[in-house]
């Protein structure tokens, strides 16, 4: 269990880490011109990753390790991380955890932006998924999820809506 609370640890500091990458990026978005939307479920989102990470330490007190399940999780969780730190340095000043456009600037295409149009929430779906599964804390990777799915349906609708708005305030 030990372990497992290193981990969880770890990643609430890179979580940490995200939001002063997020806020310094919303600083330099704001000079670029760029307008927040879909900021009424932004608090939700907040509170429910929070809630995961405790989650994961309640249910796992609870839990044996198993070993097959645990290591397998650990890999995926381990490559959501790497999904996810390769949209942050794809997108840049441009990378929030808000949503933030600036009018006038193109879609990224480049990085996993390539193949997919919302690369991040794949990194947030397996990590929701994963991150209690190394300690087989299963009943928080369905809540999580369950709950994640209908958060990230508002949440790519605001994504699209605010990029359609960018798009009609460039005249495109």
């Amino acid at each position: 269990m030990t372990a497992y609370i290193v981990l969880i640890a770890a990643v609430a500091l890179e979580r940490l880490a995200e939001l002063v990458i997020s806020r310094r990026n919303l600083a330099w978005a704001r000079n670029q011109g760029g307008f927040e939307s879909g900021f009424g479920h932004y608090p939700f989102m907040v509170v429910l990753h929070t809630g995961l990470l405790v989650a994961c330490l309640v249910e796992a007190a609870q839990r044996r390790f198993i070993p097959a399940l645990g290591w397998s999780m650990l890999a995926v969780v381990v490559l959501a991380q790497a999904l996810r730190w390769w949209c942050i340095i794809t997108l840049g000043p441009r990378w929030n955890t808000r949503i933030v456009v600036i009018a006038g600037l193109p879609l990224v295409s480049s990085g996993p932006y390539r193949w997919l149009r919302h690369p991040n929430y794949v990194a947030v779906v397996l990590e929701g998924i994963a991150l209690p599964l190394v300690h087989s804390a299963w009943i928080t990777a369905i809540v999580f999820t369950v709950l994640n799915a209908g958060l990230l349906r508002v949440r790519i609708s605001a994504e699209n809506a605010a990029m359609e708005q960018a798009l009609t305030r460039n005249g495109g």
